[in-house]
């Protein structure tokens, strides 16, 4: 498995932080799907709800990542 640094405009910068990104994203809308539901409304802390999905999130495309440069 080997992460190497991505070119972006002529800035190297580390490929987790683009993961990073990727996984922001996806807990924004997944933040907004929840919020519009009513689902937020059933947790006990929901900024600490919405960090661990965006730790869940992360997690799971980091390793998805790392499988997919296996194939």
């Amino acid at each position: 498995m080997t992460f190497t640094e991505v070119n972006l405009l002529g800035v190297y910068v580390a490929p987790i932080s683009l993961l990073m990104v990727g996984a922001w994203i996806a807990t924004v809308a997944l933040r907004w799907a929840a919020s519009r539901y009513g689902l937020l409304s059933y947790v006990w802390h929901p900024a600490l709800f919405i960090f661990a999905i965006y730790l869940i999130v992360l997690s799971s495309i980091v390793f998805a990542t790392a499988w997919l440069t296996l194939l």
